[in-house]
């Protein structure tokens, strides 16, 4: 728990995110913060959700009306599609297209597999129905909508049990009128029943993305949305009036209605909190090439900051069959902030595999039961028995000592999958299992950064999250980083983000464009219209603030298969500004490709408009940095080096005690309530002026 002053009442806002293995909060005002870090109750989330608040507030000395706004991240709805839990769901679309989501694009992932596995869709086929009607590229009916189909398939949804429905037509996302009467037409035969159009959650060309994500927030949608309005009306019975807003995977807040109407735009909510947190690190720091890495229960997360800028993008896949294999996934075409995600948390399950080789996750023992340390039933080793046996975990002091690790179990647990398996020592196998996932995670940086046309190279590493800073050191050097950041409260680093994020919707719209035949009243029409509705979710929780519009295209050259976003300035276009749109789609491709292709037409596939509120901004009066001077150790302990492969006696530093200025050679360890520091043998630590913990290669 961390605290900084005495919070005012009235002013404090609170930032929850529910997560595999734990669930954390941070509470702020103007001059405090504090923070709590419970494992989460996956059959029941809610609860979780409430002990943590209540936790927090405690702690602060408030009640649940002195706070101003909560701000809830959630993986719910990708745990949902994962392991595949969600809602009974059928797909209505075009007859001829009933299998579309299982043809795919038909391409091959994998190469030279001849037994390659495809994720199966989230609807099979017996509750996938067509009706006649068809709309072609430009809007036009081609096929006028069978109503009286329609009406007859309501019996047959009813009778399959059918809890939620995707419709789905072909080229809705130009025209939507069909899906809308079709809707109009089920709604009032189907009581109870969720229904989600392609043409509202995606109304982008390309029918497989547009439909599998359709068919993806029809399935989680009456989960979530009885969670949401579930957890909504249980804060107001237990005193809670302030607003309740929902992260989404864009980077931005939206409100409860439209999270429960879009619930798909919520899947990787909690790593986008922890992306804007790494952003507002790099900004208070003045970092301008940053790695965020957020290693949480679960999963680890990586994402490229530049200029204080996350990387964003307008696809997504979830529930990859082949581990981390790209295409091997459910598409989801939603705003996301763009980073690569991997099984390798605390809770990942290490074991050996047939040819004797550890392996590490993408299972994790998740919080129930845990690790086998946690003593509540798990009989797997997990990373964070590996930390235990190595000693960069104090058994006695995890959790702030409010849960005591069970040594012995996490021995047992080791010694029998591991240590026994490859006739081992126990802490050559714990090693081991560190060692792996520490290269998986590296080598995922180096594979992200190449895939994106940068270098992870020269980068500050900014780590948070409950086990990203006990893996730091090492995995900074195995990337060859010389600096490291562990900013305040990094075991909770995904709720403090919540706090920095604006309230904000992003729409796509698809309209063809050829920019040598530009028609600048249809595009100023669409964006005036994206506008609109973009800024009535906006109002809903920012009344009164100055809204800024941002706007981009999904530009190609003619002829080309896909398409890159472009920067476009906000203005009501002349046909004479088809020359600025192909200089900005010229600067972009130029950018990625090192060249442009003359002569080549240019076309805008789809445009997007983002309408923002401003971001919550605190005053920081930071004090000038005192001259540097030793900290001084709590008590000794005995760690594991892993490049001598022996235990050594290393000074262990309580951070609650550690004033800016402290300097800490390594090796050693920082220990706090929700985490740990482990400064490796070839750096040395130093604390800012902000009270964060700064690593430095030594020689550097």
């Amino acid at each position: 728990m961390a605290k900084t002053g005495e919070a005012r009442r009235g002013v404090a806002r609170l930032g929850v995110d529910i997560g595999g293995t734990f669930t954390d909060v941070a509470l702020e005002s103007d001059d405090a913060r504090y923070s709590a870090k419970l494992l989460t109750t996956p059959h029941a989330p809610e609860r979780g959700v409430l002990a943590a608040i209540h936790a927090v507030l405690d702690e602060a000395g408030l009640a649940p009306q002195d706070l101003s706004i909560i701000i809830h991240g959630t993986t719910l709805a990708t745990n949902a599609i994962i392991e595949r839990k969600g809602a009974t769901t059928a797909l209505v679309t075009t007859e001829g297209f009933r299998d579309t989501i299982e043809i795919r694009h038909e391409n091959r992932f994998e190469q030279y597999d001849v037994n390659i596995d495809l994720p199966p869709p989230l609807v099979p086929r017996r509750l996938r129905f067509v009706v006649p009607e068809r709309i072609d590229a430009r809007g036009r009916v081609v096929t006028p909508l069978d109503e009286n189909a329609v009406v007859a398939l309501a019996e047959r949804l009813d009778a399959a049990g059918v809890e939620s429905v995707a419709i789905g037509f072909l080229h809705s996302y130009v025209n939507p009128a069909h899906e809308q009467r079709t809707r109009e037409l089920l709604m009032p035969r189907l009581g109870g029943v969720t229904m989600t159009l392609s043409s509202d959650v995606s109304p982008e060309m390309r029918e497989y993305e547009r439909l599998s994500t359709a068919c993806a927030n029809a399935y989680v949608q009456p989960m979530m949305g009885r969670y949401l309005v579930n957890l909504e009306a249980l804060l107001q019975t237990q005193g809670f009036v302030c607003p309740l807003f929902l992260m989404t995977s864009g980077g931005g807040l939206t409100t409860v209605e439209t999270a429960i109407r879009f619930p798909v735009r919520l899947v990787e909510s909690g790593p986008a909190g922890g992306a804007i947190f790494a952003v507002h690190i790099a900004r208070q720091c003045k970092l301008d090439k940053v790695l965020s890495y957020d290693m949480g229960g679960t999963t680890a997360k990586i994402c490229l900051i530049d200029d204080y800028q996350p990387q964003t993008s307008r696809a997504f896949e979830v529930a990859r069959v082949y581990r981390f294999k790209k295409g091997s996934g459910l598409p989801l075409r939603i705003p996301v902030i763009e980073m690569v995600e991997i099984g390798a948390g605390g809770g990942s399950i290490a074991r050996v595999d047939r040819l004797k080789r550890i392996t590490v996750g993408p299972d994790s023992a998740g919080a129930d039961p845990g690790p086998a340390c946690y003593g509540q039933g798990g009989d797997r080793p997990s990373v964070t028995d590996a930390d235990l046996l190595l000693g960069r975990i104090d058994p006695a002091g995890f959790s702030g000592g409010r849960m005591a690790l069970d040594r012995d179990a996490a021995e047992g647990a080791m010694r029998r999958e591991v240590a026994g398996k490859l006739d081992l020592a126990l802490e050559l196998a714990a090693l081991g299992v560190s060692e792996i996932v520490d290269e998986n995670m590296a080598n995922a940086a180096r594979v992200h950064a190449i895939e994106s046309g940068k270098d992870a190279r020269g980068r500050t590493l900014v780590a948070f999250g409950g086990a990203a800073p006990l893996h730091a050191s090492r995995m900074a050097d195995k990337l060859g980083l010389d600096r490291v950041l562990v900013p305040s409260n990094a075991g909770v680093g995904s709720a403090v983000g919540f706090l920095r994020a604006p309230i904000s919707y992003e729409i796509v719209r698809s309209q063809l464009q050829r920019l040598d035949a530009f028609d600048p009243t249809a595009a100023n029409a669409l964006l005036a219209t994206m506008y609109a509705e973009a800024e009535a979710i906006v109002r809903r929780g920012a009344a009164d603030a100055p809204l800024t519009e941002t706007r981009s295209a999904l530009m190609r050259y003619r002829g080309q298969g896909h398409e890159i976003a472009v920067p476009l300035t906000a203005k009501t276009y002349r046909r004479e500004d088809a020359a600025e749109i192909v200089a900005a789609f010229e600067e972009a491709y130029r950018r990625l490709y090192s060249r442009v292709i003359p002569g080549v037409e240019v076309e805008v596939l789809s445009w997007v408009v983002l309408v923002t509120a401003p971001e919550p901004r605190s005053e920081e009066r930071l004090p000038a940095l005192p001259a540097a001077f030793a900290a001084a150790p709590s008590r000794r302990r005995a760690v594991f080096d892993p490049e001598t492969a022996e235990f050594v006696d290393v000074a262990i530093y309580e951070r609650t005690a550690l004033q800016p200025g402290a300097t800490i050679p390594g090796p050693a360890v920082v220990v706090e309530d929700e985490t740990s520091t482990v400064v490796g043998r070839n750096f040395d630590a130093r604390v800012d002026a902000r009270g964060y913990i700064e690593l430095t290669r030594r020689g550097a």
